[in-house]
């Protein structure tokens, strides 16, 4: 049977991580969360307190991190694993948050990520999801998606998240760091955020999740 490449890009607390997951399982692709490759990234520098605006010293560090995804069968779910430790939750802290997007923009960290994407997907067969996932990794992926959602709607859904894990969280905060991230990933030298000419605009501000999946796997079984 045919496989395909599936790319979905877009602004922070959109969902796409959610609907690049049921998109995965109900095509039997293999979802992989590039997010969670740069936050595991993050992750490392962090805790061996690597100073990514040094080159010698992230050069050192990206040869130290190796990267992996299981599948976990309990949840059902692939998980990131950094040096074989499973960080699947760790690397959704605030304090990864705020630095993530800093470490992505970092030409040497998205080189060494994009060629770890590729590799992953040579046999196609599989959804990723990202910033600049159509444009960058896969730009002959066979259909792209490109998610928004107003402001107001991803504070909500990205406080209710953090909100859970760290009940001191306020909604002010959660709004500074989307409008960081907004400004540093559409802004940056490397592979800025940016819709793909031949991607398809997926607002999902007034969507429920299962019209998303609906209409996604549709434009899926067009491109099969």
């Amino acid at each position: 049977m045919k496989k395909i490449i599936v790319t979905i890009d877009g602004w922070s607390s959109c969902g796409k991580s959610t609907i690049a997951k049921q998109m995965a399982k109900a095509l039997g692709y293999v979802y992989i969360d590039s997010g969670a490759m740069y936050r595991a990234i993050t992750l490392y520098f962090l805790r061996h307190h690597i100073d990514w605006t040094t080159e010698p010293e992230i050069i050192e560090a990206l040869d130290k991190i190796h990267l992996s995804f299981r599948h976990n069968d309990h949840s059902g779910q692939s998980e990131i694993y950094l040096n074989g430790e499973n960080v699947e939750y760790l690397i959704r802290e605030l304090v990864v948050a705020e630095k993530v997007s800093e470490v992505a923009a970092v030409a040497t960290v998205r080189k060494f990520a994009v060629e770890q994407q590729q590799k992953m997907g040579i046999e196609k067969g599989i959804v990723m999801d990202g910033r600049d996932i159509g444009t960058t990794v896969f730009p002959e992926a066979e259909l792209k998606l490109f998610m928004t959602a107003d402001i107001e709607t991803r504070v909500v859904r990205r406080f209710i998240e953090m909100h859970a894990k760290n009940p001191n969280v306020t909604k002010e905060e959660v709004r500074a760091n989307l409008q960081m991230r907004d400004h540093i990933d559409s802004n940056r030298e490397v592979s800025p955020l940016r819709m793909a000419e031949d991607a398809v605009l997926l607002d999902n501000t007034n969507l429920t999740m299962e019209d998303q999946l609906d209409l996604s796997l549709k434009l899926v079984a067009k491109k099969l």
